[in-house]
């Protein structure tokens, strides 16, 4: 339980005797972490709590704020967690309640949050609300999914398409009905108008607030409710096609999904939950947004003011290109549509290829991992680094006959899926599997390619990547502009060079950074005086208002 201090507006744990920083998510550095692949302990191949305990020294020393953990409840693993048959239990691959605990208990001691990832957009077939609403028509749980008659051809009640390709509906015998999934058909969506279910995802959420944990990443967070009408969703635009949401294989880019998503109901919903984390001072919500057309007025709409989500993070850096043009465009539609709103800025995370790969041309991929990693934590917003990112990974190639991701199965090989990106962390290069397990096969194969990357290859090693993010790492938190400040693009720029101001309280700081395979000359305007600001990969050299860079070169100065 926490408690009021009557003399500031801060709180205080009985265990701690510092204030709790309520608004510590702004501009904090989150740490994500995909279990599976984390740190195997019993030695079955797959990661576990007890792993990830074990390592949480070295997530630590990173210096980041918070561990993001995706899901570890008890799960089929249809979709690898994120198919929870059981809310308030871990699955027994990932081991107990009192292992959670442990990892909870050890993370805050090394000043760690801990946020988990919460999927309740849907939960899966084999959850027990599914099993008894699935029954009849008339059982208590009845309308706690979304049921529909078929048309009288037999066919779904409308066009709506699931992400992971078909028809969002799936004809289930014993109701003699469809049921809505937006993702798998073992994904069956909750339907969020029920206030009983409403009620029921809150308390299945107050359960790890009780536990201690610090805030929740929501998955899917504007899928929770659908048009109650079941209105066909019209063709996209050609002009307005965007494939950020689903790879470009997929139809289901063609359409506008206008009503089987981002429905304004959820709002009212979101406040619900919002009144909840607060009852709870000093937790936060991350919400992912998925919705390639509208996704920044989404993120307006879901953080704007005090009483919605903290934060939200859109496709538009974990998809597109990396172009100074690109990002220019990106931060300030940000700024303009949600001034009061906050961004979680990601590059990677399990579901996307990493960002090396997608984005660094050969050749200049250690230069790029560099001048990427400055540029992630000098924007304006919160950050998420993916594991395995300050190691400089990139996206494993795998065999079809090694892939387990549904996803990547059904739209192989223009689409090969998310198992590349969601390999085993890579700590000793010469040990077996990594470092990861002593197991003989791991859930997914250990990259020979990534081995010489592991932690124990660049720990203490000067000019590693590993070290230029503790580096990066360290000078965000001297310089609290690039964590909180506000955030000015300038348009004085060459071709191929992103330059911003961030500023708060008496501190500017200039950020440019060469976008390209090629070396650029940005001549400053006059009236800009720059010092160095002693940015740990600031290889720009300024010579009067002549700032030069080599390819995939940054600068960062103060400003006086």
């Amino acid at each position: 339980m926490s408690h009021f201090a009557p003399d500031s507006k801060q709180y205080w744990h009985p265990s701690d005797t510092s204030p709790l920083d309520r608004n510590w998510w702004r501009g904090a550095v989150i740490y994500q972490i995909y279990p599976r692949s984390f740190q195997d302990h019993n030695g079955d191949g797959v990661g576990d709590l007890v792993g990830i305990t074990s390592r949480l020294e070295y997530v630590a020393d990173l210096g980041v704020d918070a561990i993001w953990l995706s899901p570890v409840f008890t799960s089929p693993m249809k979709d690898f967690g994120y198919d929870v048959s059981n809310y308030r239990d871990i699955d027994p691959i990932f081991g107990t309640l009192e292992d959670f605990d442990r990892l909870v208990e050890k993370a805050h001691a090394l000043g760690l949050k801990v946020i988990i990832d919460q999927v309740i957009s849907h939960t899966s077939d084999r959850h027990p609300w599914f099993a008894e609403s699935r029954v009849s028509r008339t059982n208590e749980k009845a309308n706690w999914y979304v049921w529909a008659d078929p048309k009288p051809d037999g066919s779904p009640p409308n066009n709506w398409l699931s992400i992971f390709g078909g028809s969002a509906w799936h004809w289930d015998g014993r109701r003699m009905q469809y049921y809505l999934h937006n993702f798998l058909v073992a994904q069956p969506d909750l339907n969020f108008h029920n206030p009983d279910v409403q009620n029921a995802v809150l308390g299945e959420m107050r359960f790890w607030l009780e536990r201690g944990v610090d805030g929740f990443r929501l998955d899917t967070v504007n899928f929770y409710f659908h048009s109650q009408g079941l209105e066909n969703n019209p063709p996209v635009n050609p002009e307005d096609y965007n494939a950020s949401t689903a790879p470009a294989v997929n139809p289901y880019n063609l359409q506008e999904h206008t009503y089987d998503k981002s429905r304004p109901e959820n709002i009212a919903f979101l406040k619900r939950m919002r009144a909840l984390l607060d009852e709870y001072p000093g937790k936060a919500t991350v919400g992912e947004i998925g919705d390639a057309q509208h996704q920044l007025e989404i993120m307006a709409q879901y953080t704007s003011g005090d009483d919605m989500l903290h934060m939200c993070y859109t496709f538009d850096y974990l998809g597109g290109e990396y172009s100074a043009a690109h990002f220019r465009a990106a931060i300030e539609a940000t700024e303009a549509t949600a001034p009061d709103g906050w961004i979680c800025i990601a590059f990677s995370n399990h579901d996307v290829v990493r960002h090396v790969t997608r984005w660094a041309p050969h050749g200049h991929e250690e230069r790029f991992t560099r001048q990427a990693a400055m540029l992630l934590m000098s924007m304006r917003g919160s950050v998420c680094i993916y594991q395995g990112e300050e190691l400089g990974l990139g996206e494993a190639e795998l065999a079809f006959e090694d892939l387990v991701d549904p996803y990547g199965i059904e739209f192989w090989p223009e689409f090969k899926g998310r198992d590349g990106c969601r390999t085993p962390m890579v700590w000793q290069a010469h040990i077996h599997q990594g470092g990861f397990s002593s197991a003989n096969r791991t859930w997914l194969p250990v990259p020979a390619h990534h081995l010489h990357h592991a932690v124990d290859q660049q720990e203490h090693v000067a000019n590693s990547v590993l070290e230029f993010y503790r580096a990066m790492l360290v000078f965000r938190k001297q310089h609290p502009a690039l964590a909180k400040g506000s955030i000015t693009v300038r348009h004085d720029t060459p071709e191929g060079v992103l330059a911003f101001t961030r500023t708060l309280d008496d501190e500017t700081l200039f950020c440019a950074f060469n976008m390209t395979a090629y070396p650029v000359v940005y001549e400053l305007p006059g009236e800009t005086a720059l010092s160095d600001a002693g940015a740990p990969g600031s290889d720009g050299q300024l010579d009067g208002n002549r700032l030069s860079f080599g390819p995939f070169g940054a600068y960062i100065g103060r400003m006086s």
